[in-house]
């Protein structure tokens, strides 16, 4: 899920209101640019798909990647990328969108989920921020995908932002549901108010053995609860979940669960090869590539507010609040919304 809900306070307090401008496809928007409106995605009901034709694997890095892909393969990448606990199913419908609107759609498993797998048994099941960042340059660089448009939501926007901070060669434009959420361990280190501890329960839980225990014995029953706390208003169905329940099966799920959220607040430590990357995360860096932030209106998810990271985005920059009692789960959630704000932040 995202990170601690007043962390971006702490640093962002006091920003000055930014403009609306005028609302567009049933959004309301803060933007210091206006979007392009050249392409126009339909309107798509969320679960008009079921499925991705077929998924593909790749050996990248530390791992042999799942994946799916949409699209010619000569065409401009969208690299999409889904949170806990959900799986590629974020993007069923999302994905055809941008393929008819003419592009190159990649949507990978992270690590320790559906078909991916670590090349090595040695490999530390590690679920700090800055590996899962790694990995999917190491897929960009084994599919010779120099630069793309990369959306993510959840542990996918992080990512996705962390990749837009690091490396801005390799990300032509960045969608980022709930905005900036590059984190920093010193500030989790201190305590939030008792309201928004509440909302972190679940991370309490997985530092106890007993949690981990529990998520091991409970994992389907555990992710539709955060699906239902997190998009109170989203009637998904049994069908659904079950489609990205299957993925928590991998082998090493559970212990990337656990680590990342251990890591976060200090109680497990990350990998010293990592060191050097996170020490610049630590800073929260600037992001200056074309980005567009996304938030639902009923998202129950711990989320920052718009106005607390605006001016982490040095670059083109545009919020947009999706309304219709759209929750954590945005991209699968409100496709449509989604796929034209990618395709509206490549012509930035």
């Amino acid at each position: 899920m995202t990170e601690q809900i007043n962390q971006p306070r702490r640093h962002f307090m006091g920003m000055a209101a930014l403009t609306v401008a005028a609302a567009k496809l049933g959004m309301t928007s803060i933007a210091h640019a206006q979007s392009a409106t050249e392409v126009r995605i339909p309107a798509t009901a969320p679960g008009t798909n079921t499925s991705f034709a077929s998924l593909k694997q790749i050996e990248a890095g530390l791992l042999n990647v799942g994946y799916a892909e949409l699209g010619a393969s000569d065409a401009p990448v969208v690299i999409l990328l889904h949170g806990w606990p959900y799986d590629i199913h974020t993007y069923v419908d999302v994905a055809p969108l941008l393929a008819t609107a003419g592009y190159r759609v990649i949507v990978p498993y992270l690590r320790g989920y559906g078909t991916t797998r670590f090349v090595s048994p040695d490999t530390p099941r590690n679920g700090q921020q800055s590996a899962i960042a790694a990995d999917i340059i190491d897929l960009m660089d084994a599919l010779g995908i120099q630069k793309a448009v990369i959306a993510g939501c959840d542990w996918g926007a992080r990512t996705a932002n962390i990749i837009a901070a690091l490396w801005p060669e390799r990300c032509k434009a960045l969608v980022s549901v709930s905005g900036y959420l590059i984190g920093s361990r010193d500030l989790n280190k201190k305590p939030l108010p008792p309201k928004a501890e509440l909302a972190w329960w679940y991370q309490f839980y997985f530092a106890t053995e007993r949690g981990r225990a529990g998520y091991e014995q409970n994992r389907a029953e555990f992710a539709r609860l955060i699906w239902q706390l997190a998009s109170p208003k989203w009637n998904f169905d049994d069908a659904t979940f079950n489609r990205s329940a299957a993925a928590f099966e991998n082998p090493d799920h559970v212990d990337i669960t656990i680590h990342n959220y251990r890591w976060r607040i200090s109680l497990a430590d990350g990998e010293p090869k990592y060191d050097d990357l996170e020490a610049k995360l630590a800073k929260l860096p600037s992001i200056g590539v074309p980005t567009i932030t996304l938030e639902g209106d009923a998202n129950g998810a711990p989320h920052p507010e718009p106005a607390a990271y605006a001016k982490k985005f040095s670059g083109r920059y545009e919020h947009r609040s999706v309304t219709g009692g759209i929750g954590h789960n945005l991209p699968q959630e409100a496709p449509q919304a989604f796929a034209q704000a990618v395709v509206d932040v490549d012509r930035f």
